[in-house]
């Protein structure tokens, strides 16, 4: 019992320093930017969105780093189905979402157009270099696209939302060494979770794969659940579920491209076969619930809709544990 506790303490206090420095990243990093007379849309549609997956993009870079490839991908691809099973579920089961958002509903298709080719991609059974380099140059031309859609539909709830979430002001010199702290804070719980997670595994006897789409990705997943229950409190409803889709688009393209650059190496056959269609039918179920039906309505998230997916992710867990078990068998 005392083997399997320091690696069980390692997890849970990684997780809490990488929650809390991810967010001091992103008021040192926003702030920083302002200093520099970025544009504030910018800052919030670029910084602020790298930051809540920061906690992904870290653990997955040091998991890659170690030889863990598959809890790397487990990171990237469990990750997006906690975003929308679990967290998206369990806010609109408390908090009914609307959707009035055209850019969020024009960001849906393309969610599932980056699913599908990164899926393509991977086909192979290997991610590779050449993988990686695809998904990261894919992520930063997203990042500029979604800029230039931001500040072409000004007149959109969204990125007036954003911007009224920004991270509160503070002097260059406090921005800077928040900054510093958040990085150095974040690589290091992020190794500390890195290994309690890998420990946890080999105690069980089951692939970084499970640990990857299970406790790292709950983990992982908290400052998306934290940023979207706070939009869903403030009636921000297009601005909770933008949090979602935007972290699930950096998942893909940013948290995914880093094992194949840093480790590239082959990977269960279990991600194609069982997570990415699970993804893919959860991002599906999303889309289908925030169409508008009939003309002058707007897309909802209801109870049922959130019991829906919450169900969906229950019922990958049941799947997942049926999996392990038979494994250790």
């Amino acid at each position: 019992m005392i083997t399997l506790l320091y690696p069980a303490l390692a997890i849970l206090i990684g997780f809490a320093l990488l929650i809390w420095s991810a967010d001091k990243f992103v008021l040192g990093a926003s702030n920083t930017a302002r200093s520099f007379s970025i544009s504030p849309l910018i800052v919030g549609v670029v910084i602020v969105g790298l930051g809540t997956s920061a906690p992904e993009m870290l653990v997955s870079a040091m998991a890659a780093a170690d030889g863990n490839t598959g809890l790397s991908i487990g990171n990237a691809i469990g990750s997006n189905i906690t975003n929308i099973g679990l967290m998206l579920g369990i806010t609109a089961v408390f908090y009914p979402l609307q959707i009035h958002s055209k850019l969020l509903k024009r960001e849906m298709p393309v969610l599932l157009a980056i699913i599908l080719f990164s899926y393509f991609i991977l086909w192979d059974q290997h991610l590779d270099f050449i993988d990686g380099l695809i998904l990261i140059l894919m992520m930063f031309a997203m990042l500029a696209f979604t800029v230039w859609e931001a500040r072409k539909n000004g007149d959109d709830e969204l990125p007036q939302e954003i911007l009224d979430e920004m991270p509160e002001e503070v002097s260059k010199g406090v921005a800077l060494k928040w900054l510093v702290v958040g990085v150095v804070v974040l690589i290091a719980s992020s190794r500390i979770l890195v290994w309690g997670a890998v420990e946890v595994a080999e105690y069980f006897q089951v692939s970084d794969l499970i640990i990857g789409l299970t406790i790292v990705a709950i983990g992982t997943s908290l400052p998306e659940l934290a940023a979207t229950v706070a939009a869903a409190r403030k009636k921000e409803f297009d601005l909770a579920v933008g949090n979602i889709i935007g972290s699930n688009i950096f998942n893909i393209l940013g948290v995914m491209a880093l094992p194949g650059l840093i480790h590239p190496d082959t990977f269960e056959v279990a991600v194609l076969v069982r997570d990415y269609p699970v993804m893919i039918g959860l991002t599906v179920a999303l889309m289908l619930f925030s169409i508008a039906w009939r003309k002058g309505q707007t897309g909802r998230l209801g109870r049922f809709e959130g019991a829906l997916l919450l169900s969906g992710y229950i019922g990958y867990m049941i799947w997942l544990f049926n999996d392990m078990t038979k494994t250790i068998v």
